[in-house]
């Protein structure tokens, strides 16, 4: 029997055989039917409950294919955030209120700083926390998340001190005694990593804010982009119990920055086998291959500005050297997984598509079709490779529009390379799938796709608040960038037969919007919320 029939609707379903139509019938949590009101009304039973929308618009949920979802939700709930535009002496007040509150000896996260205003810290960076928190020890992470400014507590905690090594991929600060400074880069995290991990209690109540805060913003499915143990055993448990309500594909991390080593095959297997779920699909594995721009540790081919050509080794970026990337993806592919590559340099770029084309070669098709994460900075002649090799573009953080990352961007990179990020529209006339991500909450102030979907197709900053544009002739109409958004992001997930779009079969996964989004100025697109989000036939906003 028909369960639903939505009707007097303005229904933008992304199926290209059928754009739009003005109604569509719901059974078992999947769609029946859409099409003109009269085909569908037919099929109404004695228990069918009939919703007249009145010309609302219907489209379907949004798939964010790039997002921490726990770690931003533990930052919300858990950690003092000063805003990515927060100035540094509010950070301090910020961490000082909470010193206040906090019982003597546990940790304080807090962030973000910004590692182009590293002098301002001052040549001990930990003496400026310990002025303001002498008993807790404390941890501030910088704008992406991938370097920790911590105090003299913290390191005692974590046993960092002069004698203490190098990490391979990372960099302990030292002063000119080769004593540590306080600041820790890339893979020198780990070693304060496990220290501020959150607890089971912890994740529990940070997948249930997460799921309410997508939902409201009318995302249905999305990629966690780095996933352990215990994320994992979160998402499960909330599934299990109906508090998830969300499509998840889930990139076990085979190496990153936090970890310094790989994790053996055998466990990423076992970690496979051990945490799905109706909704949580662990087939999927993370690589890092640089670092980030604002901290210098991003891999380009030609040199940052300022820098001596003499002193650019592009390698030494790399936190996987080529051959053994190479073998990396040999080896994932020829196991089933789908293979999300961190690379935001356009030498990064350039060896993650190595990478993809000798997994092509030595395995032939495989089916899989491994993401290239952030794809920032891509040299014009790599482009092309991206269709050639069928591997995907995924375009994250939201640094497509002017923001507070962006002057930090500028005075790193310069004009001319900060304008050249994210090239969609070059990618998609070259054939290129491009899928949308927030990485929510590293250089993200929120998960808002609205935003993002507007700046877009703007490269302005929908809000308002910084003038400008980013690669102004990189903006495409919005009919190309609601699949970005939707079924590109669906397939990603390897969902597309199941939801992504709005036809018969598919998982009833929609939004309900007061006004058609082509029917929306740039500021009121990046305003948009869903008055209704539906997973699986059921509203769950």
């Amino acid at each position: 029997m028909t369960d639903l029939i939505l009707t007097d609707a303005r229904i933008r379903t992304l199926d290209p055989a059928r754009p739009f139509a003005e109604a569509m019938a719901i059974e078992g949590g999947k769609i029946l039917a859409v099409g003109r009101a009269a085909d569908v009304e037919v099929l109404a039973g004695p228990g069918t409950r009939i919703e007249r929308l009145g010309g609302r618009a219907v489209m379907p949920g949004l798939c964010d294919s790039h997002t921490h979802g726990l770690w931003g939700a533990c930052r919300d709930l858990f950690e003092v955030f000063v805003g990515l535009g927060g100035s540094l002496q509010s950070l301090l007040d910020g961490i000082a209120a909470r010193a206040a509150t906090t019982p003597k000896g546990e940790w304080i996260v807090a962030g973000p700083w910004r590692p182009f205003e590293r002098a301002a810290l001052g040549e001990q960076a930990f003496a400026m926390l310990d002025r303001i928190a002498p008993d807790h020890p404390v941890m501030v992470k910088d704008v992406s998340q991938h370097n920790y400014w911590v105090n003299s507590a913290a390191m005692t905690r974590a046993g960092i001190g002069p004698e203490t090594p190098e990490v391979p991929g990372g960099v302990i600060e030292r002063d000119a005694q080769g004593r540590p400074t306080g600041i820790l880069i890339e893979s020198a995290t780990s070693l304060i990593q496990p220290h501020v991990a959150a607890t089971p209690a912890q994740l529990t109540q940070a997948v249930r804010h997460m799921a309410g805060y997508f939902h409201s913003l009318g995302i249905t499915a999305f990629k966690e982009p780095m996933a352990f143990a215990p994320e994992l055993a979160a998402y499960v448990e909330a599934d299990l119990v109906g508090a998830l309500n969300l499509h998840v594909a889930a990139h076990l991390t085979r190496f990153s920055p936090f970890s310094a080593e790989y994790v053996p095959m055998e466990d990423l297997d076992a970690l496979r086998q051990a945490y799905r779920s109706p909704h949580l699909d662990t087939a999927f594995a993370k690589l890092f291959l640089d670092g980030v721009p604002i901290a210098r540790t991003a891999a380009f081919c030609d040199p940052y500005p300022g820098q001596d050509p003499a002193d650019h080794a592009p390698e030494e970026h790399l936190l996987i050297k080529p051959e053994r990337l190479n073998q990396e993806l040999i080896t994932l592919d020829a196991a089933g997984y789908t293979v999300k590559m961190h690379a935001v340099g356009d030498r990064a770029i350039q060896a993650g598509l190595d990478a993809i084309e000798a997994a092509r070669k030595a395995n032939g098709p495989s089916g899989l079709r491994h993401e290239i994460a952030h794809s920032n900075f891509i040299r014009p002649q790599d482009i092309a490779r991206f269709a050639a090799l069928d591997a995907v573009a995924e375009v994250s953080p939201k640094l497509w529009y002017p923001n507070p990352v962006t002057p930090g961007q500028r005075k790193v990179l310069g004009d001319a390379r900060a304008e050249s990020c994210h090239p969609v529209r070059s990618l998609m006339e070259a054939g290129a799938e491009v899928i949308y991500g927030s990485d929510w909450p590293a250089a993200a102030p929120d998960a808002d796709p609205w935003t993002g979907l507007a700046g877009m197709v703007t490269r302005t900053d929908p809000t308002g608040v910084h003038p400008g544009s980013v690669g102004a002739d990189q903006a495409i109409p919005l009919d190309r960038a609601l699949p970005v958004f939707t079924s590109a992001g669906a397939r990603s997930l390897r969902l597309e037969q199941v939801t992504g779009s709005l036809k018969a079969g598919l998982s009833a996964d929609f939004i309900v919007l007061e006004q058609p989004v082509e029917k929306l100025s740039t500021p009121e697109l990046g305003r948009a919320r869903p008055l209704q989000t539906w997973f699986e036939g059921r509203q769950v906003f």
